[in-house]
């Protein structure tokens, strides 16, 4: 137990500095699309962008929400990825995590992808090329555009409240087991979710 312990301070100095990188992120990104720089695309306007405006998705979740529900032909670079370290912290962090949010959303604990803005650069070399950056609620791709337009990327778009505010129409090809809107909910979440649309199935056909 004593061990354990001890793992605490040096665990919370990690998450507070963690933090404060990602906090720092979404406020440049914020700014960012506050001033122009970065163009805030609603998802009812996303095809339009896509097919007219000359944007290509780059879609930043991880890849089991990816997994769920994903745009056809969309680019796919995970700002944050599974936590596989097996050290003690990461031990304690899995549980705590668990207990606290991995039971009910199922998402797994996860860390920030190091190499994200090089596998970018591997995926799309122009810099000049459009890319609209989406993720589930639009959170996670603001510090995208930040770390993006950083790298040199200056044609950047924001999905606007991300997947989570996309109806059906908004992305006509969707591949996957449900809708976009709904591929960030997991564990039991997912489990409720499923049951209410499924009465309000019900309540249309009775």
């Amino acid at each position: 137990m004593v061990a354990v312990l001890d793992l605490v301070p040096s665990l919370g100095k990690n998450l507070v500095a963690g933090t404060r990188a990602q906090v720092g992120s979404s406020g440049r990104g914020k700014e960012l699309i506050r001033t122009g720089a970065v163009r805030a695309i609603p998802p009812a306007e996303a095809a339009a962008a896509l097919a007219g405006g000359g944007f290509r998705l780059l879609d930043i979740r991880p890849e089991w929400e990816r997994s769920k529900a994903r745009v056809r032909d969309s680019l796919h670079v995970p700002l944050f990825v599974e936590d596989t370290d097996g050290g003690p912290l990461t031990l304690l962090k899995k549980s705590v995590h668990f207990g606290y949010i991995g039971l009910w959303t199922g998402q797994l604990l996860t860390t920030f992808n190091g190499d994200f803005l090089g596998q970018v650069q591997t995926v799309v070399p122009d810099k000049e090329e459009k890319l609209l950056v989406a993720c589930g609620e639009g959170l996670r791709s603001m510090i995208a555009v930040s770390m993006l337009h950083a790298g040199g990327y200056r044609n950047l778009g924001w999905l606007a409240g991300g997947f989570n505010r996309s109806k059906g129409a908004d992305f006509p090809e969707v591949e996957g087991e449900t809708e976009l809107r709904y591929a960030t909910a997991g564990g039991a979440s997912y489990i409720f979710l499923r049951l209410l649309l499924l009465l309000q199935v019900l309540g249309k056909d009775s």
